[in-house]
């Protein structure tokens, strides 16, 4: 066994008796965390209960995690709350390194996400995106300011339902957005047995355990109805064909059922919204009214004269992809990645890294590093950006495109740029806590 002695480990705040460093964390860990890398450097040693952690707050350092040290980092730590959410680490983000995994994330890939499969959906984002504008004319002409939080809501999961269930939900959209936020919620959710496991009963008082076998079983029932319902129309579909299969639009779920009756294993049905991204995409629009009237300049000229924004323009919005990246950068959507633990020890920038360390990487303090970004703070498309930041969201891109294309934008009751909240609210993912309001004005070509 390795020396302790011996052993140099990155800088470390004071710990205190038995809790170690959980004293540090505040309402919003991924600010917390950035404030102690800035005193004690961007590899850092803390202590959560008797748990060693590692966070890491530059892009080089995670950059050698992921790609040099990747298959010493390749688990997840286990954690009561995602075992009961996410059934048992089945799913493809939390499921143990080998086989299983290998097949899971090759079905994604291959089946569910690949460049044919994305094309064959755009007609779902135009016509939601359609939908969604038709519903901002309608407030324009009345006058009355857009909840573009709603209206981003309702879009995202719409085109997400659609496209992976194969239709709407809305007789169920408040009841199945509620569960999804509950759900992700949870899972940004520390559990304290996790860290001082003498305390795990404290999380089956104060009903943390109980909420999250509620949600679990909600969503397990739903998935279940889902599924039956596919299994119904494709035994209805072979029937009207003479047992022929005939061709219509698959969807997610008829891929996977596809490949479990080819005899491949299968994974439960798993969803990360969107619509953060596109919330925090117009907050800094309407904050930066130079930067939106550049952007309308690009898609209005893309456009000449189309009534609308088609899939095809987007390859010829550069400028349009940069809002999307800055804001990326800025807001994104999983402030701390999922954690991960190392199976041996490693040395990582000169320091040591003992076995059963958990790393967290702190993407948003990455995106606000000085050392690799001039003004990390202020909101700027133009500065060049990194590409390793950019993952492609076709929706993001589809929908803001024609939100600044036919309209202009502004704050209700004269409010300021400056005056709006851009307070963030916790959970895996961070969102806007306050609802973004905004008046919507048709513009005359």
């Amino acid at each position: 066994t390795t020396n302790k002695r011996n052993l140099l480990l990155p800088p470390s705040p004071p710990k205190l008796p038995i809790i170690g460093n959980l004293h540090n964390i505040g309402r919003y860990p991924h600010r917390s965390l950035k404030s102690l890398a800035q005193r004690f450097g961007p590899l850092m040693s803390l202590r959560f209960g008797n748990v060693p952690i590692l966070v890491v707050s530059s892009a080089d350092a995670a950059s050698e995690i992921k790609k040099t040290h990747d298959l010493t980092f390749v688990n997840r730590p286990k954690c009561s709350l995602f075992q009961k959410l996410l059934y048992d680490y089945k799913d493809v983000a939390s499921a143990p390194y080998g086989e299983y995994r290998r097949q899971m994330k090759s079905i994604c890939v291959l089946n569910l996400l690949s460049n044919r499969r994305d094309q064959s959906y755009r007609g779902v984002r135009e016509e939601e995106t359609a939908l969604a504008v038709e519903k901002i004319e309608k407030s324009s002409s009345l006058c009355s300011p857009v909840n573009l939080s709603e209206l981003f809501s309702a879009t995202t999961t719409n085109v997400i339902c659609r496209i992976a269930l194969g239709r709407k939900y809305s007789e169920d959209t408040n009841k199945f957005g509620k569960l999804l936020n509950e759900f992700t919620e949870l899972l940004g959710t520390p559990d304290v047995g996790d860290y001082l496991p003498w305390l795990a009963w404290l999380s089956h008082v104060n009903g943390l355990h109980g909420k999250a076998e509620k949600v679990a079983k909600e969503l397990d029932e739903f998935r279940d109805g889902v599924l039956e319902e596919h299994m119904n129309r494709h035994d209805r579909h072979l029937n009207d064909h003479a047992g022929i299969q005939g061709e219509y639009q698959k969807d997610f779920v008829d891929i996977l059922l596809e490949i479990q009756r080819e005899n491949t294993v299968g994974f439960p049905l798993e969803k990360i919204s969107i619509k953060a991204l596109i919330l925090w995409a117009m907050t800094e629009l309407l904050r930066h009214p130079k930067i939106m009237k550049k952007l309308q300049n690009e898609v209005r000229n893309v456009s000449a004269e189309n009534s609308s924004i088609s899939v095809d323009d987007l390859d010829n919005m550069r400028y349009l992809k940069a809002v999307i990246k800055e804001t990326l950068r800025l807001h994104p959507p999983i402030p701390l990645l999922l954690p991960t633990i190392s199976t041996k020890d490693v040395k990582l920038k000169g320091y040591d890294i003992i076995q059963g360390t958990q790393v967290i990487i702190n993407a948003w303090a990455i995106g606000r590093d000085p050392a690799s970004w001039e003004n990390p703070e202020e909101f700027l498309p133009d500065r060049r950006i990194c590409p390793g930041i950019l993952f492609a969201i076709a929706i993001n891109e589809l929908l803001l495109a024609n939100l600044v294309h036919k309209f202009d934008w502004s704050l209700p009751g004269g409010a300021k740029e400056k005056d709006l909240d851009m307070t963030e609210t916790g959970g895996l993912t961070i969102r806007k806590k306050s609802p973004l309001i905004a008046v919507a004005n048709r513009c005359s070509f």
